[in-house]
This record gives C-alpha cells, sequence and structure tokens, in this order.
C-alpha cells in the first residue's frame, strides 16, 4: 500500500497530536486529513512553515479545546425529552436518530453536528431513558440523558 507522510496540524484520535510528522495511507491524506485541514503534506517546506507556526498553532488548539470544556460543563447531566408518535407496547413509529438529538440541543440553544452525536447501539426504536455521549474534542466527551416520550397515534 502506498503511504505519504504528513505533518498533523491538530490533534488526531488514534492518529497523533498535533506536530505529529506520521505516515498514512495516501487515500486518508488526500481525501480527509487535508481536505479538513487537519494535516498537511511533510515537505522540508511544510515542516519549516510548520515550526514557525507551531505556538500560534498550539495556541489555537488551546482555545478550541477550552471551548470544548466550558460547552461540555454545560451539557453534563443534561436530560433531553423528545416526544414521538408510539404504538400502545412502547415501540416508536420511526426512531429517534442523532438527527432528532442535534435538532433538539439546537432548540435549547446548544449549537451541536450531528455527527458528534455518538449512539453506539443505533437509533431508538423504544421508549425510555438512554445515555447519549457528545464527542466535543478529541479529548472531551459528555454524556447526557436523552428520555424518549411516547405520544399516542
Amino acid at each position: 500500500m502506498p503511504h505519504t507522510q504528513v505533518i498533523l496540524l491538530e490533534k488526531v484520535s488514534k492518529l497523533g497530536a498535533l506536530g505529529s510528522l506520521v505516515k498514512v495511507k495516501k487515500g486518508y491524506a488526500r481525501n480527509f486529513l487535508i481536505p479538513f485541514k487537519k494535516a498537511c503534506r511533510a515537505t522540508p517546506a511544510a515542516i519549516q512553515e510548520f515550526e514557525a507556526r507551531r505556538a500560534e498553532l498550539e495556541r489555537i488548539a488551546a482555545e478550541k479545546l477550552a471551548d470544548a470544556q466550558q460547552l461540555g460543563e454545560k451539557l453534563a447531566g443534561l436530560t433531553l425529552q423528545i416526544t414521538q408518535k408510539s404504538g400502545v407496547d412502547g415501540r416508536l413509529f420511526g426512531s429517534v436518530t442523532n438527527q432528532d438529538i442535534a435538532q433538539a440541543l439546537k432548540a435549547q440553544n446548544h449549537d451541536i453536528a450531528k455527527t458528534q452525536i455518538r449512539m453506539p447501539e443505533g437509533p431508538f426504536k423504544r421508549i425510555g431513558d438512554y445515555p447519549v455521549q457528545i464527542g466535543l474534542h478529541t479529548d472531551v466527551a459528555v454524556e447526557i440523558v436523552v428520555s424518549v416520550l411516547g405520544e399516542s397515534a
């Protein structure tokens, strides 16, 4: 497999910290890391430029982490209620997805992207309380409770 060497411009989960020189598959670099400005190709000129900007990039990374921690403190322990149509046995007509949770959070003035909401068991299909983890940053994840309430059809 062809690999390419990149410099990480921010911490990437399971890959490395800011400033790490790592070898990744070319497609991963070309399709994800570079377009989302998480890394740049490790050419000698890029390495020099990175070293010149290292302090600025570390400051920006620290600000992002502080913002995520602040938002995490606001969200920690939050209980979110979502009402869906359901049958008499407690099964929902449809399901509650990460999109529904993101919209409910947005209604409460929390701007969370649906990709940050982690639902390892998949969408909720029954009435009940479910713990949901929200990944605000690679180092910050908080847990909220989503209470799915039934509404007779």
